[in-house]
């Protein structure tokens, strides 16, 4: 057996620091291999004949014949012989035996079924467990929770150069390799936690050796997707547990010679099957162009460069990148080790700004481990991003022939960041719908009920000894399958389906389609500020804090140092294509009136200051908060360069470096934070002239200490234009909204204000103002009121707090509290409004403890920062900063266009003048026509619309990735989430009326002789099946409702509205039939079923007044439930906007009224109906009605007594 390890990290194989591992391994299910497999577990084949699919059906197969051809028979013989009997006793044992031997066969192969659909089933009825792998064994492995299914896949082995043997399995694309040592599978460890120092002193493979090792090790850098046959996913398909029980109802309905009802449920059923396989296809031939195209790459090989194609890179291979070109991308993850890029990574993460990636020779610290997924992204190339521009070397001591960058290659093929992405696509959470434990404990409530009505056909057909026992039990098994509905599957899918669709249509994609229902159960939304909340387009409103009275001043009116800072301490680049990176950096550049060269040095448009040249940049971090620059210009009438040091943060980080603190700092930052201003402090430090040596040795602490004060840059972040109408929005739909930024908490309180996240007033948990307390405290904005923290009083404080305001948490104050106040920390969490400074750990940390209270949780930010909060919620919406584009027309092509159109308007004006009046009605007539067929053309493109999502549409970041900037995403995500889970919950009650209905007419009513033709039961299931699908193309609603709906199946409402109308419909049913049976002449002799008879009486139907009663009813029956129970408002669409259900309902009505009063006879004989006394018919049209006003009464008295919207969360008052 294996053991199980805890590796982590940002793609499989990873193994990153000690600090990643612990905070990752928070969120990995308890002793996870890693963030893919949850365990493995080794089995080799048992024999075929001792295989628990063989050795246990042996015994009772003979055992079964034996009884039923010696024991029984024999018997049955011996009766016959003494009692001189006509033979009856000996067909019933006949019947008995066969029976046994059918249910023996049923269960075997529904066994072996069991062992297709579950790998869990066939390991343990078809293999034993072993401890090791070797030649012949095969693995169990076990993925993480929406990580895809189990798989029993088989151990491989390869001789390794040394001699030894390497067992290894491949699960989902990712290579596991058994640990000796360790009697473990573990991810194949890629070079990525390696001392910085080990990368940059790197040679590439040198030897032969080192070149076949690495391809034993990790393979080609090869991403291959193989397409299947149309025929292996179809087999796939029709082997799911629905298929095969639909499959089975069809069989058992064909036996039973309901034909045209039989073959019309198959051919559905097929139909939907290959429509589906068909769209698979057509998905997994776009996931295979996705994969890199191999392209010729220069790779230093035995000390040589040589160009080799990109998909034989390996792991440990240097590397020169170049310009991306031809549409390469980046071929796998590679850290820079000389030179520099600018990399456009929104084909992964969306973030849609270009970004700049240093080199290791830029560095000075190299003694720590590379953290390619936290702070050491800064220097690794992602692979499937495209490089934008490179810098070459600046130094000889390695250069590539094509002048490239140089990189050493740390991860290949689908253990990239682009593979990760893949396998998601491919392998990621694939049910369509969500609660399947809820959907088969509603089939087994069900089937309660379906038992009793078998039960009842049984024990009343067997009082009859001449009736076929074989016949029967046909008959009670097709009263069981029928309480699922052929189409259940198909719905369930379908109202999935529509939504992605209708989300593909607003530029929204979904790489894991199971999580749509979670949307219309979010209760928290949370939101990342800077670029989600607001735009980047931001204004520099001047420096603060250096005039006497701490006003702000104009930046044309700055002092030098000032200036000097904001031109040179950003991480801006200029490309052929203009100025890229983060747009506050851009903003204050050109706030400053300075322009950046390509050679990084930073020119005064006028005034008197000297050029910069950028020497050192050491980048911006979120847990350091802050960066800083070395920046040279030379001395006047010398070649000396004199260097400044330029620092700008978070004020209170820079606070702590100034050599003097301004009296008035704190006061006059907190100031414009109060008022919603992005702040940011500004130092810079003299270094005079220093030696070439001094200034690459200088670090970053040399740097950041000894500064002066240069003021502080106010930059005012405008609000995006509809993310104050969609908080809006989202506050009056039952939502709590939630701000989870970096930004300071008087920044992000102002934001909160502006957008009405509140209307309270905001307390901000605040540290004690000196190092001797260690009390904190709740203080407001303006300071004027201060609450203890009181987590003896836990509930009743935060009550207390609560009534007159809203609550604000900083990073280091959810330190405190994890720390000091857990217990405390998880009552206040989900009462807070706004989270400040808070790191990306920070941020993920708020979404899982969300998660484990029991809330439903939406993030929504720019992708970047926000990964991991994006990632657990059970909603992330990334969004892409940049909207499709739409080429515009030239002004020639819009003359033509023009030009066309008029001459087309002059030519049918001239035209319609030379026809007559008939003709030019008929031209009318055709044009209708003409455009009516144009929309149902359209609609059918639309039915068939991918919804497949590809890379640039689908971010590594979020499950839903958004191509709008906008938050209204969000709102339509909800939207479409409500919508699907009221439809599934309005289909589970409509079934289960069906359901229960269908039970008691297959029981009672057809041990009384009551059926229904073939033509009666054919039109029956083409109304349903139409219905549901009408159903499901309901739309949502423009705006949220303010209630939320019911988030599971099981719930007061619905259990005492389906009994209740099952009641109203029961008693409709009983009292008709009643009526009718009294009506019909008298009976003579006994009931003849359907299973007692022959052909030839089968095929001829026979209609008398209680059938055609009966079928009457069932028709209107289904007409109420469906008219009753589907509710548009307040989620989506209502009756009269579904024009096409209400159709549906509206002739099914009619039918039932001309069926009933008999007023079109042509009807009446197509339905096989007999014609009913008049009195007759008034009571069946009264009684009729007044079912459907009592289950309608019924309904809405349930919905106000329980309540049929989600009730209000007492903790988040929504």
């Amino acid at each position: 057996m294996s053991a199980l390890a805890a590796t982590t990290g940002g793609a499989a194989g990873d193994n990153n620091n000690k600090k990643t591992n612990r905070n990752n391994f928070k969120n990995l299910p308890t002793a996870a291999l890693d963030d893919l497999v949850q365990y493995v577990t080794l089995y080799v084949r048992k024999p075929t004949l001792i295989s628990g699919v063989v050795l246990p059906f042996v015994p009772l197969y003979l055992t079964a014949f034996y009884l039923w051809i010696y024991v029984y028979k024999g018997q049955g013989d011996d009766v016959q012989n003494s009692k001189n009997e006509s033979g009856n006793e000996d067909a019933a044992w006949n019947d008995i035996g066969f029976i046994a031997v059918v249910a023996i066969a049923f269960l075997h192969i529904l066994t072996m079924l069991f062992c297709y659909w579950s790998v869990h089933v066939l390991a343990f009825l078809t293999c034993r467990r072993v401890k090791k792998p070797a030649a012949g064994v095969l693995a169990k492995v076990v993925p993480t929770a929406n990580n895809g299914n189990s798989k029993i896949v088989p151990i491989r082995h390869l001789q390794l150069e040394n001699g030894d043997q390497q067992y290894y399995l491949v699960f989902q694309k990712t290579k596991y390799v058994w640990d000796e040592d360790k009697a473990l599978f573990r991810a194949v460890e890629f070079p990525v936690n390696k001392l910085l120092s080990t990368y940059a002193s790197s040679r590439g493979l040198e030897t032969e050796q080192a070149i076949k090792t690495a391809m034993q090790t990790y393979g080609n850098n090869e991403m291959d997707m193989v397409v299947p046959e149309f025929h292996e996913l179809f087999i796939e398909r029709a082997t799911a547990p629905f298929f095969v029980f639909q499959v089975f109802s069809v069989g058992l309905w064909c036996m039973d010679d309901f034909w045209y009802y039989s073959l019309f449920t198959l051919f559905m059923l097929i139909a939907f099957e290959c429509t589906i396989v068909k769209q698979q296809l057509r998905n997994m031939s776009e996931i295979r162009k996705m994969g890199n195209k191999p392209y010729l790459i220069y790779a230093l090989r035995q000390n040589k460069w040589r160009q080799i194609g990109s998909d034989e890179l390996l792991p440990g291979d240097l590397v020169s990148i170049t310009r991306s070109q031809n549409d390469n991308i980046v071929p796998c993850d590679v850290v820079i080790l000389r030179g520099s890029c600018i990399v456009d990574e929104s084909m992964l993460t969306g973030e849609s700004v270009p970004q700049m990636k240093e080199s290791l020779e830029s560095l000075q610290e190299l003694n720590t481990e590379l953290d390619a997924e936290g702070e050491g992204k800064l220097t690794v190339l992602f692979g499937g991003t495209k490089v934008v521009q490179h810098t070459a070397p600046s130094k000889e001591s390695m250069r590539a022939p094509d002048g490239g960058c140089i990189g050493y290659v740390i991860r290949t093929g689908f253990n990239t960041s682009q593979g990760k992405l893949l396998r998601t696509i491919l392998f990621g959470a694939n049910r369509a719908t969500e609660n399947n434990a809820e959907t088969f404990a509603f089939i087994a409530f069900l089937m309660v009920f379906a038992v009793a009505a078998a039960s009842y056909v049984w024990v009343k057909g067997s009082e009859d000894p001449e009736r076929n026992r074989y016949k029967l039990f046909l008959e009670c098994a097709l009263i069981l399958t029928s309480i699922i509905p052929p189409d259940l599957p198909i719905e369930l899918t379908l109202a999935v389906n529509t939504s992605l669709i209708q989300l593909t249509k607003l530029f929204v994609f979904c790489t894991e389609p199971f999580r749509i229902p979670f949307a219309g159960k979010v209760q928290i939304c949370c939101f990342d500020k800077t670029g989600t909340l607001t735009t980047d387009n931001l204004m520099v409103e001047g420096i603060a804090g250096l005039a006497s009275n701490g006003k702000c001043v104009p930046i044309d009116e700055a002092e030098d140092s000032t200036v000097q800072v904001l031109a040179c301490c950003h991480s801006l680049a200029l490309l052929d294509d203009g100025l890229v990176g983060d747009p506050l950096e851009k903003a204050a550049l050109a706030a400053v009136d300075w322009n950046l060269t390509k050679s990084d040095s930073v020119i005064p448009k006028r005034g008197k200051l000297k050029p910069l040249r950028i020497v050192q940049r050491y980048y911006f971090s979120s847990a350091l908060k802050r960066m800083s620059v070395l920046a040279g210009y030379l001395i006047p009438f010398s070649n000396e360069i004199s260097y400044i040091g330029a620092v700008k943060g978070a004020p209170e980080v820079i606070m702590g470096m100034l050599k003097e603190v301004p009296a008035d700092y704190e006061k006059v930052y907190l100031e414009y934070a109060r008022r919603g201003a992005r702040v940011m402090a500004l130092g810079i430090k003299e270094f005079g002239s220093l030696g070439g040596q001094r200034v690459r040795e200088l670090k970053r602490e040399d740097v950041e200490c000894d500064l002066t004060f240069a003021g502080f840059v106010i930059i005012s972040c405008p609000m995006k234009p509809d993310s104050k109408a969609v908080i809006k929005e989202l506050v009056q739909s039952s939502h709590k909204v939630l701000m989870i930024t970096g930004d300071s908490p008087l920044t992000a309180c102002h934001v909160a204000r502006e957008l009405r996240f509140t209307n309270k007033k905001l307390l901000i948990l605040t540290p004690p103002p000196n190092e001797s307390s260690d009390t904190w405290s709740w203080v407001s904005i303006d300071g004027d009121r201060t609450y203890p923290l009181d987590d003896v009083k836990g509930d009743k404080n935060i009550s207390m707090l609560l009534a007159a305001n809203d609550l604000c948490i900083t990073g280091e104050g959810l330190l405190y509290l994890q720390q000091a106040h857990h217990s405390y920390m998880l009552k206040v969490l989900p009462q807070v409004t706004v989270c400040a400074r808070f790191a990306p750990k920070q941020k993920e940390y708020i979404i899982t403890t969300l998660k484990q209270l029991g809330y439903y949780t939406l993030m929504c930010g720019d992708g970047t920062n926000d990964v991991g909060a994006l990632k657990h919620a059970h909603v992330g919406v990334s969004l892409l900063t940049s909207a499709p584009a739409k080429r515009k027309r030239t002004d020639e092509e819009l003359r033509q266009i023009n030009a066309a159109a008029t001459a087309a308007a002059a030519a049918a004006v001239a035209a319609n003048q030379q026809l007559s009046p008939r003709e030019r009605a008929m031209r009318r007539r055709q044009e209708h026509i003409d455009r009516t067929q144009a929309r149902l053309q359209s609609a059918l493109r639309d039915m068939d619309e991918q919804t497949m999502v590809k890379l640039g549409d689908a971010s590594i970041a979020a499950p839903f990735t958004s191509k709008l900037s906008s938050i209204m995403c969000v709102n339509h995500i909800i939207k479409q989430g409500r919508c699907t889970l009221v439809t599934t919950l309005q289909m589970f009650k409509i079934l289960a009326l069906n359901a229960l209905i269908q039970a008691y007419c297959q029981s009672v009513l057809y041990i009384d002789g009551v059926k229904f033709s073939d033509t009666q039961a054919t039109m029956q299931g083409i109304f349903i099946a139409a219905c549901f699908l009408f159903i499901t193309r309901s739309k949502p609603l423009k705006t949220l409702s303010k209630v939320a709906p019911l988030p599971n199946i099981f719930n007061l409402y619905t259990i005492s509205t389906i009994l209740t109308q099952f009641a109203v419909h029961f008693g409709t049913l009983y009292y008709l039939t009643s009526e009718a049976t009294a009506l019909a002449p008298p009976r003579v002799g006994k009931v003849k079923l359907y299973i007692d008879m022959d052909n030839e009486e089968k095929t001829k139907y026979d209609p008398n007044i209680v059938s055609s009663t009966v079928y009457i009813i069932c028709v209107s029956l289904q007409v109420a439930t469906i008219a009753v129970n589907y509710k548009g408002h307040p989620f989506m669409e209502s009756l009269r906007a579904n024009r096409m259900l209400l159709c549906a309902i509206g002739a099914s009505a009619a039918l039932v009224l001309f069926l009933t009063t008999g007023i079109v006879p042509g009807l009446t004989q197509f339905f096989e109906i007999v014609d009913f006394p008049t009195n007759f018919r008034q009571t069946l049209l009264l009684v009729l009605i007044v079912d459907i006003v009592g289950a309608f009464a019924l309904d809405r008295i349930c919905s106000f007594l329980f309540g049929e919207t989600r009730r209000k969360s007492k903790v988040l008052n929504c």
